[in-house]
């Protein structure tokens, strides 16, 4: 129903934006609150049981990243006497508000539901989950100051290693794009200490990349690798594009995904944290496998038995096509 669904994005929007404008904690976690409320219908609009799965999950993570944010949220009250998200000073709460908003985004350790969610939702419900509701956590870690580095720099490189460890054994689509996320998260927690502005800018990067990612495979309708291999009879052009596409979210020049990696390389090395910057360069190369082998799937192989006189590429959506060449034009082209 065109209401409901106009009901539930608003409540998206108005969830993110309550928490992007607040100050204060208790305004924050119910910006959250009514975010996660909002997309549990979206993510279980299918009635299937994998979704179903999904969704539970998703809220009980969820539930659970808000139930801690809150408890370290009172406990600062109770020991400073300071609802302010600025004003955090105690040790203990900004600790466990770090969890709380890294158990929210999904970051390693607390990165296993993730892959489960994403698998269980459609393409479109799974990008709004990579990409819309990172946002409103993401406005909270940056507001918060004084952090333990050590907590950030330890999440951060747990990420981007568990990311690329985790994606080299799946075959589903989505499992591989929720490891992507998982060691793109990674890279924005290493330098959100030494540097915000660039962890936005590698945030609003990665939205470009996977939004990319998702139309082209929303669009090929496809969700494993093996499904991959006949893209060609769908759609040629897009095919040929995707490589592109793929080799950005790993982050080769001269494509966009290089651009926050080597910034945020350039900045470790500024903060003397070289050996940081090393293992995060390497950890890039496990993903970079997997984003390899999606392209060789769809790219260097001819699948047999292809069916040439299939060409539903020219009867495309135009509400698809038009975002898809925007993204996979500022995927391609380093911005």
């Amino acid at each position: 129903n065109p209401y409901i669904l106009a009901t539930l994005l608003f409540g998206l929007g108005l969830g993110t934006t309550i928490t992007f404008a607040s100050s204060h904690w208790l305004l924050a976690w119910m910006g959250l609150e009514i975010n996660t409320l909002a997309i549990i219908p979206l993510m279980a609009q299918h009635h299937h049981p994998r979704a179903v799965e999904a969704t539970t999950k998703y809220f009980l993570t969820q539930a659970t990243a808000a139930a801690m944010l809150l408890f370290a949220s009172t406990t600062n009250a109770w020991l400073t006497g300071q609802w302010d998200i600025q004003q955090m000073s105690h040790p203990f709460p900004l600790t466990l508000i770090t969890l709380a908003l890294a158990l929210k985004i999904g970051l390693a350790p607390m990165h296993t539901w993730l892959p489960e969610v994403l698998q269980g939702l459609d393409l479109t419900t799974g990008l709004v989950l990579s990409t819309w509701q990172k946002l409103a956590p993401f406005a909270l870690l940056l507001q918060i100051q004084n952090v333990n580095p050590t907590i950030l720099v330890t999440l951060g490189l747990a990420s981007t290693l568990l990311g690329g460890w985790g994606g080299l054994n799946q075959t589903q689509l989505r499992k591989v794009l929720a490891y992507s996320s998982i060691a793109h998260l990674g890279w924005m927690i290493l330098i959100l200490q030494y540097s915000p502005s660039l962890t936005l800018l590698a945030l609003l990067t990665y939205f470009v990349m996977t939004f990319s990612t998702f139309l082209v495979f929303k669009l090929n309708k496809s969700t494993s690798i093996n499904a991959l291999a006949i893209s060609w009879t769908k759609a040629p052009i897009l095919t040929s594009l995707t490589p592109l596409v793929l080799l950005s979210l790993g982050g080769l020049p001269p494509l966009t995904g290089f651009m926050p990696k080597w910034l945020i390389l350039q900045e470790l090395a500024k903060q003397d944290l070289t050996p940081l910057a090393t293992l995060a360069a390497l950890s890039a190369l496990l993903s970079l496998y997997f984003y390899l082998r999606i392209s060789y799937a769809m790219t260097l192989t001819m699948s047999p038995n292809n069916l040439t006189g299939v060409t539903p590429w020219r009867f495309s959506s135009p509400q698809l096509t038009l975002p898809l060449a925007i993204a996979t034009t500022a995927t391609i082209s380093l911005l």
